[in-house]
């Protein structure tokens, strides 16, 4: 076997591996989304409000807790 036909063999299942994982990738958008973990409907508008005084998209946890508890928070 000659390095050519080696390298045919090994392009050909790195390809079909990453075939698996972009299909795999867009299943557990779809579930998650389904399920109603996520909604991506809501990043397709980061685009357009970008500006800085537009109300973030998801709030974080984290900062919710600190400010509850009255903690300083890091930016």
């Amino acid at each position: 076997m000659e390095i050519r036909e080696l390298q045919a063999y090994a392009n050909f299942f790195f390809t079909v591996f990453l075939v698996f994982l972009l299909y795999g990738y867009i299943i557990h958008l779809y579930r998650s989304e389904k399920k109603g973990e996520r909604d991506y409907e809501q990043y397709a508008n980061i685009a357009l409000n970008d500006e800085i005084t537009d109300a973030p998209v998801e709030r974080n946890p984290k900062t919710i807790d600190k400010k509850e508890k009255g903690g300083k928070i890091d930016e």
